[in-house]
């Protein structure tokens, strides 16, 4: 699994000209899932952001997590995120799992989120969506499980 996580102000979601999510403080994550991932995969990754210190503290130190600062999440699916451009010009999908096996590990990685006590949001697997932030920092990690 890839995770492209912004810490952010606000992000939100429209489809077809609609607002279909919005979050507060916290976290943007884009989720890409890979061929070979598994809930274990979604697990780790899940207890990662949930926990990651990337919020300020009173010292203006990166040393707050998630829980720790009350933030919420937005997981947006982004199966671009396991595209690969090392040869050529035009991305390799080969490594994106299969729209439904994908789809059930988004899934089971968001109730992973919500079951740690973050009010976790969603954009829907497979529209065409725009995503919309303001980046806090900016603050942007890629991380991997």
């Amino acid at each position: 699994m890839k995770a492209l996580i912004q810490r952010v102000k606000r992000a939100s979601v429209t489809i077809e000209g609609k607002l279909f999510s919005s979050i507060d403080s916290g976290l943007l994550v884009f989720l890409g899932v890979q061929k070979g991932d598994s809930e274990g995969n979604a697990d780790k990754l899940a207890q990662k952001l949930v926990n990651l210190r990337i919020f300020e503290d009173e010292n203006d130190k990166m040393n707050l997590s998630l829980k720790d600062v009350g933030g919420q999440m937005l997981v947006v699916s982004q199966f671009t995120l396991c595209g690969d451009c090392k040869k050529g010009t035009r991305p390799s999908f080969d490594n994106a799992e299969i729209p439904d096996r994908a789809n059930k590990l988004y899934e089971y990685f968001v109730s992973q989120i919500k079951a740690q006590g973050i009010e976790t949001k969603t954009g829907r697997f497979g529209a065409m969506m725009d995503v919309e932030l303001i980046n806090d920092g900016p603050v942007t990690f890629m991380i991997e499980k």
